[in-house]
């Protein structure tokens, strides 16, 4: 007779314990993410030495996130029998996921700083609402919250780095909010029946996934809309492109559900690509004048 083991209780070795640890870190997302804002910083007129530490401060950032995120939710993993989580499934310990979680912390606390009092701050604040989301509001309706403020304080964190400390336009940071919302929506679909079996009841939980798959693109799109009409000047012929090819793609992904569950979630993430490319393009506009 074979019994479960508990969590995080595997017999790790180096090797295997950096092997979960890079697992365990969410890489995707993580990879993304760091990718993203760097390129934001790097369009926005940050120099070489600025985009370096806006890529440090955001990599331990969200190698705290995702390693947060992954120490809360092994026994809920275990519990839904999803398998490839490196914590359940033992590759790596609880104990060393949540110390590597506070090391990339501390870390991200003097690095976010060497980008100014308020930068630091502002980014802090987002970081402090993802490990909200991780330990306590995850379950709860106010889910997309974190989401929200995690991705709306990216814009600024880039600008107020800037001589002068310019902030960022208002459609800047509205239509990131709302990518966060989005992306707070994709994430989860796959995962809702199981989230509900183990008693996680998050804002899309509650919706259902149904819904959830009708309602991501909703704020994807209101992002692209902020994107193209929210600076001044008339809209060129690449923003009306924008506009076009990311509601094709939703309704598309709508279209196919039916033959696809998957097809919302892929649909949902190419507006989110066309929502990434139109902020990168705004680069320098971003700045409030």
């Amino acid at each position: 007779m074979t019994t479960s083991r508990p969590p995080g209780l595997g017999r790790e070795s180096g090797p295997q314990a950096v092997l979960g640890l890079v697992r365990a870190c969410h890489p995707g997302p993580t990879v993304a993410v760091t990718a993203l804002v760097t390129a934001l910083a790097v369009a926005s007129g940050r120099d070489a030495a600025g985009c370096a530490l806006v890529a440090a401060a955001v990599l331990t950032g969200q190698l705290s996130i995702g390693w947060c995120n992954d120490a809360v939710d092994a026994g809920r993993d275990v519990a839904a029998g999803r398998t490839g989580k490196p914590v359940a499934d033992g590759a790596v310990s609880v104990r060393t996921v949540w110390a590597a979680a506070a090391a990339a912390l501390v870390l991200c606390v003097p690095l976010s700083l060497a980008s100014g009092l308020a930068a630091g701050t502002v980014h802090l604040a987002g970081v402090a609402a993802a490990w909200a989301y991780d330990l306590w509001l995850k379950a709860t309706v106010l889910s997309w919250l974190p989401y929200a403020v995690g991705f709306g304080v990216l814009p600024p964190f880039v600008t107020l780095g800037l001589p002068g400390g310019p902030w960022p336009a208002w459609w800047a940071v509205l239509a990131a909010a709302l990518l966060g919302c989005g992306a707070h929506l994709a994430n989860v679909l796959p995962d809702i029946p199981a989230d509900l079996a183990t008693g996680v009841r998050g804002w899309p939980q509650r919706l259902g996934p149904a819904r959830v798959r009708a309602l991501v693109p909703v704020p994807l799109l209101l992002a692209t809309g902020l994107l193209v009409f929210g600076p001044p000047g008339p809209v060129g012929a690449g923003g009306w492109a924008a506009l076009a090819g990311a509601g094709a793609f939703a309704v598309a992904g709508l279209l196919a559900a039916g033959r696809s569950p998957r097809a919302p979630f892929v649909a949902a993430v190419a507006v989110a690509a066309v929502d990434v490319l139109l902020l990168l393009a705004r680069g320098t506009e971003i700045t409030a004048l």
